[in-house]
């Protein structure tokens, strides 16, 4: 579950030996460490941002404001919220790629300043290398020759259901395989925290259900805690075990809704679609206040 204040004396850092240095590749930054690390380190985040402003044009827009959570460890929580709320940008800020913000982000314990290999990050696109196979892309700036790195990259390519299309290169792939690619390469690093940016968004819905199924599969293996931005209400209430409704201008946390259904989950019955109403109402209400906000009322 989702803790509106932080636990102390749970939080534990990881050993020094997990970090290292980080190499720059293309469009990535990819942080060495070794494949095969000990399980059964615990893992939470705490979320404490004051606020998060943009400058347009010399005038001050606050994007994020008063925002405080902490995620417990192996939670799958979904964020959505209306158009321009700030998701995305909460979502960098937790994976380090924005530090520019009055706040605090943990991680383990560990404070967030920049880009690690504690927080794997899936964007919206695949981003996958064009000149490189499958195996290659999820191996990425590790080497494949190394037998440790070999045997992660394989049981990887079976976990995301890739067999067979090792030595395939990301134009032979369709959009849905790409994203398990770039799944499979955010999870070669073991990271304690695995966020995704819409990650299915521009996909069909067969191939978005496929894909739903496969990230909970993965979750329910690894039991790495997950944050999903999305913009789907049935996809928010399928996939997390906590949702985070945000409301905008500023963007903050409207409401928090546990949802306790055991998985796998049926989008047909009643008490899956009485949670889906629910998150509707409580949706709805926050594009109210924005119309009542914006307007002076």
């Amino acid at each position: 579950m989702i803790f509106k204040q932080k636990t102390n004396g749970q939080l534990i850092g990881p050993p020094k030996a997990l970090i290292s240095t980080r190499t720059e590749m293309g469009a990535f930054l990819f942080f060495r460490r070794r494949v095969g690390r000990k399980r059964g380190i615990k893992v939470a985040v705490t979320i404490s941002i004051k606020e998060k402003a943009f400058d347009q044009e010399g005038r001050k827009t606050t994007v994020l404001e008063n925002i405080q959570l902490s995620i417990a460890p192996g939670e799958f929580l979904t964020v959505i919220g209306p158009s321009g709320c700030g998701k995305s940008t909460l979502l960098k800020i937790i994976a380090g790629l924005d530090s520019d913000y009055d706040g605090s982000i943990e991680i383990n314990g560990r404070s967030v300043t920049a880009p690690g290999i504690r927080q794997g990050f899936i964007f919206q696109e695949h981003r996958l290398f064009p000149w490189l196979t499958v195996e290659q892309n999820i191996a990425a700036d590790l080497n494949l020759k190394d037998p440790k790195v070999k045997q992660k990259v394989d049981e990887l390519i079976g976990i995301v259901r890739l067999k067979g299309s090792e030595k395939a290169y990301p134009r032979e792939l369709s959009g849905g395989m790409s994203q398990r690619v770039a799944i499979a390469r955010a999870l070669l690093r073991e990271p304690e925290v695995l966020l995704l940016d819409e990650p299915f968004g521009a996909l069909d819905a067969f191939t978005r259900k496929h894909l739903q199924d496969v990230l909970l599969d993965i979750w329910r293996r690894k039991k790495t805690t997950m944050i999903l931005v999305t913009h789907d209400i049935d996809e928010s209430v399928y996939l997390g075990n906590e949702l985070a409704i945000l409301k905008a201008k500023p963007g903050n946390i409207h409401k928090l809704i546990p949802i306790h259904l055991a998985y796998p989950r049926n989008r047909t019955t009643p008490d899956f679609q009485a949670i889906r109403q629910k998150v509707l109402s409580e949706f709805e209400k926050t594009e109210d206040l924005e119309y009542a906000e914006g307007s002076g009322i």
